[in-house]
């Protein structure tokens, strides 16, 4: 136990109420919220304002990366707070630089940009590749491919890269030159990348469309196309990234080296930080003042972000969650064939799964699963979504699987 949250933050009920009323008429209404509040959390468990206890497998959507408040990370946080919070990007700060290179180390990639979320690290690889493009090609070659499903963040230049009209029609007329393929589909991708095409933009494995990952072949199949035709591919590895799948990126797992990915989430364990990082021509690309952020790559944020690197490699959880991963996978697997009627596709890799429903009951479920002290997500009708801490266990993967068959056997179809 956390020494500093040993003793149970509990609210009444009255209190609990004002909370929200407060909320609701200061807050804009973007979030649909649950009706519960948060107050402590240790490893993947969290515990709610009276006390409840439940088993995180959403982590903050893959933001916990290592465990709610690990004791390294917290510890690492309140000695840098105690020195320095921040200082200008005018000037150099101690964990800046050295966590810059141990991403390069991760990665393969040669230099990287700060910024605070992975909407931000989409902008600075939207920005690059255009200025890329017009250096390396023509003053015309600005367009971008992304692909049906994608999501990469709700700025403008990535919102309309995020090829789901939903997330796109109320903020229309959106920014020119972005034109979509259906994931997966290589073909259609190659009609697409032409002469005027600067990069092509995706995620190995989709998250908020309810985890999709991209065919070997077809990230395989991409790498050529785009070095055939002197494209850029960028790896949004904001949700897949940071050892979720057994690799330190996704797109490691299908042996492609990208020339940019953008990461952020589960990147300092909870505290905000995004990263856009490059190779080759396109890691010199930006120079000053073509891009910037206030806050990004403060000494708080790289401290945290270095802490969390540490845990993550030293108590092995890339390992974990392969193992953990397959294990999850496999016993959902084995759910749906025991129940074939009820259960239509479990899909992903590592601690980055999905799960669908053959009728529409995923919402129903996630309410269920909450009540029974499981977080889970539904991201659709008939998707169940699981990105829990990376140091789960096979028997918190137990306990999840015993309560969805639960609520299978308490929810005919």
């Amino acid at each position: 136990m956390n020494t500093l949250l040993e003793k149970p933050i509990e609210l009444t009920l009255s209190e609990l109420d004002e909370i929200r009323h407060v909320e609701a008429d200061a807050v804009m209404g973007t979030y649909a919220r649950n009706p519960v509040l948060f107050v402590r959390g240790e490893g993947a468990t969290l515990w709610d304002s009276h006390g409840k206890s439940y088993l995180d497998f959403l982590g903050g959507i893959a933001v916990i990366s290592v465990g709610h408040c690990h004791p390294h990370v917290t510890a690492t946080i309140a000695e840098q707070a105690g020195k320095l919070v921040h200082v200008s990007n005018l000037f150099y700060n101690e964990f800046q630089g050295k966590l810059a290179a141990k991403l390069c180390d991760l990665t393969g990639m040669e230099r990287v940009f700060f910024c605070n979320s992975g909407a931000e690290a989409s902008e600075c690889a939207l920005k690059l590749a255009r200025k890329w493009g017009k250096q390396n090609k023509s003053e015309a070659a600005i367009e971008i491919v992304t692909f049906s499903g994608s999501f990469h963040g709700r700025t403008m230049g990535a919102v309309t890269a995020t090829a789901q009209p939903k997330y796109q029609t109320p903020f229309a007329p959106l920014v020119p030159g972005f034109h979509y393929a259906d994931r997966n589909d290589l073909a259609a991708a190659e009609r697409l990348i032409g002469a005027n095409t600067c990069a092509v933009f995706l995620e190995p494995i989709q998250g908020e469309s309810g985890i999709h990952p991209m065919t070997p072949e077809f990230m395989q199949g991409l790498r050529k196309l785009c070095d055939e035709r002197n494209v850029l591919l960028i790896a949004d590895e904001v949700q897949c990234g940071m050892g979720r799948t057994g690799d330190f990126l996704a797109i490691q797992g299908y042996g492609v080296l990208p020339d940019v990915v953008t990461m952020a989430k589960g990147l300092a364990n909870g505290f905000p930080i995004g990263a856009c990082l490059a190779r080759g021509e396109a890691a010199h690309t930006l120079v000053p003042g073509d891009h910037g952020s206030t806050f990004a790559g403060q000494p708080l944020a790289c401290a945290a972000a270095w802490a969390t690197l540490e845990v993550l490699e030293n108590e092995n959880l890339m390992q974990n969650a392969a193992e953990v991963g397959a294990y999850l996978k496999g016993e959902l697997e084995a759910l749906k064939a025991k129940h074939p009627d009820r259960i239509s596709e479990v899909r992903g890799k590592g601690l980055m799964l999905g799960m669908d429903f053959a009728t529409p009951q995923a919402k129903t479920a996630q309410t269920e699963l909450r009540e029974a002290g499981i977080i889970v997500n539904a991201t659709s009708e008939n998707t169940l979504r699981f990105l829990p801490p990376l140091n789960v266990t096979k028997e918190d993967c137990r306990r999840v699987v015993q309560e969805i068959e639960c609520f299978l056997q308490n929810n005919p179809a």
